[in-house]
C-alpha cells in the first residue's frame, strides 16, 4: 500500500483520526460515521488506517478469513480442516480494506446460496459476498447516506453481532464478519434516518480547515506525494511504525483495562442530564473509553478517556443542542461531570453518616431496654 497517502501525514482532523484509531483498537466500539463536506480527507483516512494495521494470519484458501487461533470464529468447514493440522498451512494476509459500492445489492453484500446444487445434490454451497471479505479488516462505505436503507440496516446488524447469517429456502449458511465499519457522507446530498444513525456507534462531524497556515502545509504534503509518492511514503514510514506499534500494544492491553462502579455512574448521569435517549451511548462510551486508555498505556479509565469518548459519541445523539463547537461542547461536559461527581460524594457522604449513625441508634434504644 505504498501508493496510499500515509495516515500520519494527513494535517489536523484529530477527532477523525481518534475515532478511526479507537475502532482499530476495539472493533466492538461499533464502527464510525464521518459527516463532511467535499475534499477533507474522509475516504483518505479510511483507506490510510487499513495500511496502518499489523497483517493477519489465515488458513490459505479459506475465502472468510478466519482466525486460525479461534475455533469460535471459524466457519463449520474450517473447524473441520483444522481438526487435520498437516492439511492446514497458515499464511500472512494484510489487514483488509473493501470499499462497498453504492449500488450493492443485499446479495452482493452478503453472499449468495446455490439452491439448486443444495437440492439436487444435497451440497450446500455459499458463494461468499463483501461481508466476507471485510471480515477482520475495514469495510469503508462511501456516501452511506445514498445507499438502499434496508442494505444499511443490515450492514450495521452485522456488525454489531459479528455474524453473517443468510437463510433462502430453509437453507442456512453462517460466517464470522467481524470488521471496523467506516461510513462517510456529505449532509449537503442528504441524510441518514435517525434510526440508522444512531445505529452508528461514533460519529464525527468534520469541514475544511481555515487556518492559512495548515491549508498551506496541506498543498505542500499533497504536491510532494503527487510528484514521488514512494519517497513520500518512505518519509512518513517511521511516524506510521510508531502508530501501528502503539494500536497493536493498545490492543494487547485492552483486556486489562478496568472501569469502576463511579466511572458507570459517571456515564449514566452525564447521559441522563443531556437528554440522551436510549442506552447505546452509553454502552459505546464505556468502550470507547477503554480504548482510549489503552492507547494511552494505561490500564484504567479516567475522566478524561469518559470526556474524549462522549465527544464522538454523541454528535448524532443530541437533538437539542447539537455540537457545532467542540470547545464549548468539551467544556459544558466536563462542567456537567464534575457537578455530577460532586453531587455523588455529597450523596456518598450523607450515605456514609447514615450508616454511621444506625448503630448508635440502635445502641441507645437496646440500652433503654
Amino acid at each position: 500500500m505504498a501508493n496510499l497517502f500515509p495516515f500520519s501525514a494527513i494535517v489536523g482532523q484529530e477527532r477523525m483520526k481518534r475515532a478511526l484509531i479507537l475502532n482499530a483498537i476495539y472493533p466492538q466500539v461499533g464502527g464510525v460515521l464521518i459527516r463532511g463536506e467535499r475534499g477533507t480527507a474522509k475516504s483518505t483516512a479510511a483507506r490510510a488506517l487499513a495500511a496502518l494495521l499489523p497483517e493477519i494470519d489465515v488458513v490459505e484458501g479459506d475465502p472468510f478469513y478466519c482466525d486460525p487461533t479461534n475455533p469460535a470464529l471459524m466457519t463449520d468447514e474450517l473447524r473441520a480442516r483444522m481438526a487435520h493440522p498437516d492439511k492446514v498451512k497458515i499464511v500472512k494476509r494484510k489487514t483488509a480494506f473493501v470499499n462497498l459500492p453504492v449500488s450493492a445489492t443485499e446479495d452482493r453484500v452478503v453472499g449468495t446460496l446455490d439452491i439448486e446444487k443444495a437440492i439436487q445434490k444435497g451440497e450446500k454451497h455459499f458463494e461468499p459476498g463483501v461481508l466476507a471479505a471485510a471480515n477482520r479488516g475495514i469495510l469503508y462505505v462511501d456516501e452511506v447516506n445514498l445507499l438502499d436503507d434496508h442494505v444499511v440496516d443490515l450492514l450495521l446488524d452485522v456488525a454489531a453481532m459479528g455474524v453473517n447469517s443468510v437463510e433462502r429456502e430453509g437453507i442456512s449458511f453462517r460466517h464470522p464478519a467481524r470488521f471496523v465499519l467506516v461510513g462517510s457522507m456529505n449532509p449537503e446530498e442528504g441524510d441518514l434516518r435517525p434510526q440508522l444513525l444512531d445505529r452508528f456507534a461514533l460519529c464525527v462531524d468534520i469541514v475544511g480547515i481555515k487556518d492559512p497556515v495548515a491549508r498551506m502545509k496541506i498543498l505542500e504534503r499533497n504536491l510532494e506525494s503527487e510528484s514521488d509518492m514512494e519517497a513520500f511514503s518512505a518519509q512518513w514510514t517511521p511516524y506510521e511504525e510508531a502508530l501501528s506499534l502503539e494500536i497493536t500494544e493498545a490492543r494487547a492491553l485492552l483486556p486489562e483495562v478496568k472501569y469502576t462502579q463511579k466511572d458507570l455512574s459517571l456515564i449514566a448521569n452525564l447521559m441522563s442530564s443531556m437528554g440522551v435517549d436510549g442506552h447505546r451511548a452509553d454502552i459505546v462510551i464505556l468502550r470507547a473509553a477503554r480504548a482510549h486508555a489503552a492507547l494511552m498505556k494505561r490500564t484504567q479509565i479516567t475522566e478524561q478517556d469518559i470526556l474524549l469518548a462522549a465527544e464522538l459519541a454523541l454528535p448524532h445523539r443530541m437533538k437539542r443542542h447539537p455540537f457545532s463547537d467542540t470547545e464549548s461542547a468539551m467544556q459544558m461536559m466536563s462542567d456537567k461531570l464534575q457537578q455530577i461527581e460532586s453531587q455523588m460524594e455529597q450523596q456518598q457522604k450523607l450515605s456514609d453518616e447514615k450508616q454511621e449513625g444506625k448503630p448508635q441508634t440502635q445502641t441507645k434504644k437496646a440500652s433503654r431496654g
